[in-house]
């Protein structure tokens, strides 16, 4: 990957396990701590799941607690995800995250510096977090105590020129003390996504691949479109709005889907992919 050439001591050899593309390039890697709080998972998912509906690759650990969280939260979002493991491509650990990275393989890929067979032992956590920080533009630790290992990756993050930002945490407990000690520190605080895509200069790829995104093909397209919102709307009546056999507007939207230019929101009701963000609930 492009952005580990950069990097001091980039691994002689990555065994990837699922595929890399050029788009994965505008990534930001999203740690933290493995004993998460209720509020760091949801701000783990909240911020990866925003990164990747605005087309930007999640990069994380697969560890218990944020980095689990964030893999999760980026493909539930129809987005892509890399998982750097600290042991070899055959071995996944924690155990109970195998389900996840079968799902990450679906759109991602799990990497690692470690040949086969090499169990994950706690030495080769540390460097590992060296292979998450490069492959990525920016660094934004959810939750951290004073010894987390998340903060590792932010030192090697700094090393290697990346951004580094931390979620404001609760004063009053000790897993927030990591983060709240960078932000004295000068690490940038994450408030929403759009502080990380302005700092990163990412907000243009989102936009763009929005542009993208919508623009029709031929005329079912182009008719559909007229009608699709950020609004749910039934294939009924946008089959009666269009004038268009049910059955094409059903192959129509199901391309339209793949090409990330719709997305169906439950019981057969559409919103465009770009407006997407908010998430419904269909009876």
């Amino acid at each position: 990957p492009p952005n580990l050439l950069s990097i001091n001591s980039p691994p002689p050899v990555l065994y990837v396990k699922g595929e890399i593309l050029e788009e994965d390039q505008w990534a930001v890697a999203v740690v933290g701590t493995r004993g998460a709080t209720v509020y760091g998972k949801e701000a783990a998912r909240w911020i990866a799941g925003d990164l990747a509906r605005n087309r930007v690759t999640v990069v994380s650990g697969l560890a218990r607690g944020i980095d689990s969280q964030a893999h999760w939260a980026a493909l539930e979002a129809g987005g892509r995800t890399i998982a750097v493991l600290g042991s070899g491509i055959d071995i996944v650990y924690p155990p109970e995250s195998r389900r996840l990275a079968e799902a990450i393989l679906e759109r991602g890929a799990l990497v690692t510096e470690y040949p086969l067979g090499t169990p994950p032992e706690a030495g080769n956590f540390p460097p590992r977090n060296r292979i998450i920080s490069g492959l990525a533009l920016g660094v934004v630790i959810v939750e951290a105590g004073e010894r987390s290992g998340a903060l590792i990756t932010a030192d090697y993050a700094l090393e290697q020129g990346r951004e580094v930002f931390a979620v404001p945490g609760n004063v009053f407990r000790k897993k927030s003390r990591g983060t709240n000690a960078l932000i004295q520190q000068g690490a940038k605080p994450v408030l929403s996504v759009e502080d990380i895509l302005e700092e990163l200069n990412l907000t243009m790829i989102s936009q763009q691949a929005e542009v993208r995104a919508v623009v029709p093909e031929n005329e079912t397209e182009s008719a559909l479109l007229e009608y699709i919102t950020s609004e749910p709307i039934h294939v009924d009546e946008l089959g009666r709005l269009s004038g268009l056999p049910i059955a094409q507007v059903t192959s129509t939207l199901a391309l339209m889907e793949l090409k990330g230019m719709v997305r169906q929101v439950g019981g057969m009701h559409y919103v465009l992919a770009r407006e997407s963000g908010v998430e419904y609930t269909i009876d």
